[in-house]
This record gives C-alpha cells, structure tokens and sequence, in this order.
C-alpha cells in the first residue's frame, strides 16, 4: 500500500516509517522543513508541511491509501498553551479535511492517547470508558480528549477512521518528550534522581515502541472502522520501573522517596527558570498532577482483533538499558 505518516521524524513515527518500509509499504514521511529527517529510511519520500496547514496535508495525502497521524505536541507544559489546540486538535481536523479531498485515502489510523481515556485510580479500564472531562492534569490531556471527541464524531459520521491509544511508551529511539521511561533512567543512572517519584501509588501501562508500531501497522490490516484499541502493556508504578532496572544492572535500588509535594515545588521552579531560559523542563508541576493518579489499562481487545502482543516489560527495560549503556548514556 501507499501510507503517509504524519509526525514522521517524531520517536514513535520515525520506528513506524521504519517499519512500514521495511514491509515492502510505500511510505511517504509528512513533516516540517525543520525537522531532522537524517534517521528515516532511504526507500522513504518526505513531503513537507504542516499539520496546521491543511492544504500541505492534502498535497501530501495525494495518491495515498492510507494516513497514519501520528503528529502531536507532546509535553506535559509549554509556556504557550495555545500550541496543544492547534496542533493536537486543529491538525486531526485538517487531516480529516484532508483524507475527505483525497479519494485515494481508504482508511485513516489516527494515534491518540491513554490520556483521552481518563484516569483510573483503583481499576483497570479499557475502551468502553469515556473521559469524564471535569478535571484535566496537563494542557496535553485535554487537547487529547478534544481531539478524541472529533475522531469519534468522525467515525460516527461515516470517516473510515480507526483511533489507536498508546500507553507509556519505551524503548530505544529519540529521547523526545515522548520517550519519558528513557529520560528518567538516565537522569536516575547519572545520580541526578536519587529517590524514588512519589510513594508508589502512580500506576502507568507501559509499552515497547516496537510493539506500538506493530499494533499501528495490525490498525491498518485489521483495526474495524470506527472502533478504538488500547495498544498499552504492563500496570506498573515507576517505582517498580526502578527498582526493576536496578535489579537488572545488580545496582543499588534508591533507598528513600521524594514526596510529590517536594516534586511539585521542584516543577514550580523549574517552569519559572524555563521561561527564563527558553529550555524545557525534564519535570514540570502538571506532570507531578498526572502521578497523583493511575492510568492502568487492558488491552485485551487490541490482542483479540489485531493480534497485538506486547512484549514482556523485563525484556524490553532489559534491552532498553543495554541500548542507553551502548549509547553511552548510562553506565553499570
């Protein structure tokens, strides 16, 4: 098939093009002049643009079967907020305008959010849940329900769209926002995190880049028009993670936890020094609001429609660190 990516340079549509290619697909990468497009595939063609530019989509769209959107911001603060609107909400909308211009587009697989699910603290949910959109932790959470909203609207509406929702995703790749198991190791294997987050209540349902790639891919062959698939993996808090990934190298595990309250305040300072500087910070007050909660799912579903097998999380955290100590980032 034909397939154009959308957030092609990004961590998970970089291993998706990748992927895509490497099935024999023809993939066209959609991104923007500035992005660094040094790691995709030769056999891929890049179109340049931008998802708040509906007309560079359309252009891009143009003889394609299928459109994976995968672009998003991806950041629990910005010092402009306004950027979550129009790039997680704005841009599915002009990809939507887009696919409906292209005659060629015959399905769309449009990358969500575990997010747009909602918070489940004391259970586990899965796709059947609505968010209850009362209370948001980031700005991201809530242009991802708003988003999540159009999609559905669209399916109802008769768009042959399927909506995949990823869990924390991990695993080797660009350390972006999106990569956040990757930042933290390196920030706890460098002594710069030397406690564990919180009390361990935080429940998150991570998953292996790889995997989420190969659910996308399983979206598009077999993925039902209209219908949503957590493509999430393991419930754990990241005090599991740690403590995981000391036993793995034979390193000490933290012997104390930083009180999310301490974090908060840390959050507050950093995003003052980042308005200040201009660099973004590794932690930030929301992120501390989305530890308070647990965001555990079953992805059952996604196993039994589209074959997805997430990998176990000892495996992948073990081939995780190895590829941080082959990069030199983390030593053990």
């Amino acid at each position: 098939m034909r397939v154009v990516v959308t957030g092609a340079t990004g961590y998970l549509g970089g291993r998706l093009c990748e992927a895509l290619a490497g099935a024999g697909h023809a993939v066209r990468a959609f991104a923007r002049r500035s992005s660094d497009a040094s790691g995709l595939p030769g056999s891929v063609e890049l179109a340049y643009g931008n998802v708040t530019d509906e007309e560079s989509l359309a252009a891009a769209f143009d003889g394609c079967d299928a459109v994976f959107h995968v672009a998003a911001t991806v950041e629990p603060w910005l010092p402009d907020p306004s950027v979550f609107t129009n790039v997680n909400v704005q841009g599915l909308q002009n990809v939507l305008k887009a696919a409906k211009r292209t005659p060629t587009v015959k399905k769309i697989i449009y990358t969500s959010s575990f997010f747009a699910i909602g918070p489940t603290d004391g259970y586990i949910a899965d796709e059947t849940q609505r968010h209850q959109e009362k209370t948001f932790c980031t700005e991201y959470e809530k242009s991802k329900v708003v988003a999540d909203r159009i999609a559905l609207q669209a399916a109802a509406d008769g768009v042959p769209i399927t909506i995949v929702y990823p869990g924390v995703i991990y695993g080797p790749g660009k350390l972006t926002s999106g990569n956040l198991v990757s930042r933290l190791l390196i920030e706890r294997f460098n002594g710069r995190l030397p406690g564990y987050i919180g009390d361990g209540y935080d429940r998150e349902s991570f998953c292996h880049v790889d995997d989420v790639v190969n659910g996308h891919i399983a979206a598009m062959e077999k993925g039902r028009l209209g219908e949503r698939y957590l493509l999430t993996g393991e419930n754990l808090s990241f005090k599991h993670i740690f403590d995981m990934a000391a036993n793995i190298t034979t390193t000490k595990a933290p012997q104390f936890h930083v009180p999310l309250w301490l974090i908060e305040i840390y959050g507050w300072i950093s995003v003052f020094i980042s308005r200040i500087t201009g660099n973004l910070p590794l932690i930030s007050y929301p992120a501390v609001y989305v530890l308070r909660h647990q965001w555990a799912y079953s992805c059952d579903k996604a196993k039994r429609e589209l074959g997805y097998k997430p990998r176990n999380f000892t495996e992948g955290l073990s081939e995780m660190l190895l590829w941080l100590k082959d990069e030199k980032l983390i030593k053990f």
